[in-house]
């Protein structure tokens, strides 16, 4: 019997132009910047609460977005500031949610773990591990029901898949073929327990062979083998075809929150992937294909730095909620800013 592996096709584009490059490379070093300031905002005590940062899983986010189109869902974790970044959710409105001020993407009631933005169709990070994934089929399936043509990708944790609410939804997405990518980011350490501590199935990607789901594990330091994955991901599910899961092997170069100094793993494990970096991968092929040169990327860096610092005076300027903002969006209005229509 061939295996799910198997039946997943293998056709997806394999050559990129200098315009795709160039957004990779400008969102992946967004995210970089982005959270590398928020880390050092944490230090010093500007941030507050929990703050899960997704250096060295920018790839993730970068190279779904890429393969999909407007009208597109997403929805994630709690490690939630990339994907919404590569989406176009201003930086301005991310930074002022970290901080807890009004002007943030939740109005500051959020934090950096429940950020949300309606307009670029992310559906939210959320708190609860696993919570996320009945809520990305059931996004899918409205999709569906509705006849939009559109999907969503749910991401998760390898951590999350140990969570009968995965199983649950493998079975009734593949049973009602709904239009979801199941993403598995796989960076190897459910908060400080490794994969091989907590499952004893290592593969994650093979769990969807349960359901008779297509499942494939995706070198998630590389964009474009991202970008490919999810291309066919996509296809399948616009045609009708059903969910698939993808295990996204990746690692975040950070502890799993700021408070974790993730003396759990070796600065050899740390190093070995660092040398596989995404950014520096497409960096190399800008240069080398001769999209960009050395003076181009260092304007795009410029640009980038100017975008962070903003968005930290914007935060740190901007007002906090007013005490009544606590009674307010409790219930879905008709002016409620994050229901999807």
């Amino acid at each position: 019997m061939a295996s799910v592996k198997e039946k997943l096709p293998t056709k997806a584009s394999s050559k990129f132009g200098k315009e795709t490059y160039l957004f990779w490379y400008e969102k992946m070093q967004l995210i970089r910047k982005f959270e590398e300031k928020a880390g050092q905002l944490y230090g010093m005590q500007k941030i507050k609460g929990f703050c899960h940062l997704y250096i060295g899983q920018e790839a993730c986010a970068v190279g779904a977005i890429s393969a999909l189109r407007e009208g597109d869902k997403y929805i994630t974790t709690y490690r939630d500031h990339g994907i919404p970044l590569a989406l176009g959710t201003s930086a301005d409105a991310i930074m002022a949610e970290l901080f807890g001020k009004i002007t943030g993407a939740s109005k500051g009631k959020g934090g950096s773990m429940h950020i949300f933005d309606k307009k670029v169709g992310f559906v939210g990070g959320h708190g609860i591990v696993g919570a996320q994934i009945p809520l990305g089929a059931g996004i899918a399936f409205a999709e569906m029901y509705n006849n939009t043509g559109n999907l969503c990708v749910c991401y998760m944790g390898d951590g999350a898949v140990r969570q009968g609410a995965f199983h649950e939804t493998l079975n009734m997405a593949m049973l009602w073929k709904i239009p979801v990518i199941f993403v598995i980011e796989n960076n190897g350490y459910a908060m400080g327990t490794s994969v091989q501590r907590t499952s004893n199935v290592t593969e994650l990607y093979t769990l969807g062979e349960a359901y008779d789901m297509p499942s494939a594990p995706v070198n998630a330091m590389d964009v474009e083998e991202v970008h490919n994955a999810v291309e066919i991901a996509a296809e399948r599910a616009r045609k009708g075809e059903g969910p698939t899961l993808l295990e996204f092997r990746t690692y975040r170069y950070k502890g799993h929150s700021m408070s974790d100094p993730a003396k759990y793993r070796t600065k050899e494990e740390l190093e070995d992937y660092k040398k596989q970096d995404p950014i520096e991968q497409v960096k190399s092929a800008l240069l080398s294909k001769g999209f960009a040169t050395e003076s181009d990327l260092e304007a795009i860096d410029a640009n980038i730095k100017v975008i962070v610092d903003h968005s930290v005076k914007f935060a740190e300027e901007s007002p906090y909620p007013e005490p009544e903002e606590a009674y307010k969006d409790v219930y879905a209005q008709e002016d409620y800013p994050y229901i999807i229509e």
